[in-house]
């Protein structure tokens, strides 16, 4: 009888073992849900089936996580000037401030799993960790006196990894500065002209002949796009290699085999995010933002935003932004002065230079070095300068604002909701301490 307990025992451990084994090494990340030991953060929650994305060893200390955290976060980092970089804590001279937070390794500060502690952007301390170190500031500044100990990264005045917006010299440069400026001036693609250069150049070859006379709307849509004028044909997306099958849908490789720096992009922010960790294509449905019913199940890649053959910017810029984004601040945009700039535009009332999408602001142009040369091409990491959303106010807000109401206008949620369709409620008074005769914090230029 003992005998027979005990092979019943043991033949349920095994295949309890065999079961949950499988389901960590097994073709389906969903099965992994078991193993989860706590609810991911707002950054983290859509790649948490993805263990091997941050946990890439089994073996080995912080060292490992920070490994996985640079992977996606360094270029940010990098580009951000960092105010608190590892090198400052890594200094024999800082050594005593180890002690306190060991600022060397991000899950010191940004610690998976814990949704119970979890503050804004991931925060896993106390949010008056900043007077562990800086006790003194107000002897250094007296405007600082009456501060709150956990309000340094509330109030609209300080970023933890980049001050840039905040510099003491980069607000009294703009200073006075009224709250409308002047509006960027942007390319815009003349499809018409576009279309009939493109089919009095083109040369098809046998295949893409054959295509552009059974498929004339997608031809004719084609034409006018900057894939015609760069003489990409049917083929070179259908058929990249010759000696393959004619594929009905390209897949999304196909498109970074020439946009890698945009996949690149693409795959940091949340709209692609689970297809770089090797998961499903993230939906609407998967987020815990508000969006449309209907487009709940929509699979998020290069064709979600850009019709496949037309490549229509324009379409890109807000209308596949408010296909599928539901929340107060997406409902309110075609009425906010930014969504009548862009209404105007479309209708020929103003150039369109001066038009404000969705794009211009979460998808902002920005000017880098490619090849050797400077050239100005799309951020499509939508999330870049989300959070904190003081990233937003060198690149986006004060080409057409003052620095004064883009920090004022950032700094009101309410404001934020509405789609910045009234005037801030609140004022932050950075600007005006830093004309105070108080003494520089900062030795960063004031670009």
């Amino acid at each position: 009888m003992k005998r027979t307990l005990w092979l019943l025992w043991s033949a349920i451990s095994i295949a309890i073992a065999s079961y949950y084994a499988w389901s960590l090494v097994g073709p389906k990340p969903e099965a992994r849900q078991a193993f989860i030991v706590g609810a991911a953060s707002h950054g983290h929650y859509q790649i948490e089936l993805a263990c091997e994305s941050c946990h890439s060893s089994a073996f080995g200390g912080p060292e490992v996580l920070q490994d996985a955290c640079m992977s996606c976060h360094g270029a940010e980092l990098e580009a951000a000037h960092d105010s608190h970089p590892k090198s400052k804590f890594t200094d024999p001279r800082n050594a005593d401030r180890l002690a306190i937070i060991d600022a060397r390794y991000c899950s010191s500060c940004h610690l998976e799993h814990q949704q119970e502690q979890t503050l804004s952007m991931g925060l896993t301390l106390p949010a008056d960790f900043c007077f562990e170190c800086h006790q003194d500031i107000a002897e250094e500044r007296p405007s600082h006196q009456d501060l709150a100990f956990d309000s340094c990264a509330s109030a609209g005045c300080h970023n933890y990894h980049d001050n840039r917006a905040l510099y003491q010299d980069f607000l009294i440069k703009h200073a006075g500065e009224p709250a409308l400026l002047s509006n960027p001036s942007l390319p815009i693609t003349n499809h018409a002209s576009l279309m009939a250069a493109n089919l009095a150049a083109f040369t098809p070859t046998l295949s893409d002949a054959q295509m552009m006379e059974r498929h004339p709307a997608h031809t004719a849509d084609w034409l006018a796009s900057a894939h015609a004028n760069a003489e990409v044909s049917c083929s070179a997306c259908h058929q990249p290699e010759s000696e393959t099958a004619w594929q009905e849908t390209p897949e999304m490789q196909v498109c970074a085999n020439c946009h890698q720096q945009e996949q690149q992009g693409f795959f940091a922010g949340k709209h692609g995010m689970r297809l770089k960790a090797g998961l499903s294509p993230m939906t609407p449905a998967q987020s815990s933002l508000d969006f449309h019913a209907e487009a709940a199940d929509s699979e998020l890649s290069c064709g979600s935003c850009h019709e496949v053959h037309r490549q229509d910017r324009q379409a890109a810029a807000v209308e596949a932004c408010l296909d599928c984004h539901n929340d107060s601040h997406s409902q309110h945009f075609l009425d906010s002065p930014h969504g009548q700039l862009w209404l105007q535009a479309q209708a020929g009332d103003i150039p369109a230079e001066q038009a404000v999408s969705c794009a211009s602001c979460h998808l902002p142009r920005i000017e880098q070095k490619r090849n050797g040369q400077m050239i100005v091409s799309v951020q499509h990491n939508q999330n870049d300068n989300l959070r904190p959303n003081e990233k937003m106010i060198r690149p986006v807000c004060s080409q057409c604002h003052g620095v004064g109401f883009a920090i004022d206008a950032l700094a009101d949620p309410q404001l934020i909701r509405n789609n910045f369709s009234t005037q801030p409620s609140k004022h932050v008074v950075s600007i005006d301490w830093a004309l105070g005769d108080f003494p520089k914090h900062t030795t960063k230029d004031d670009e």
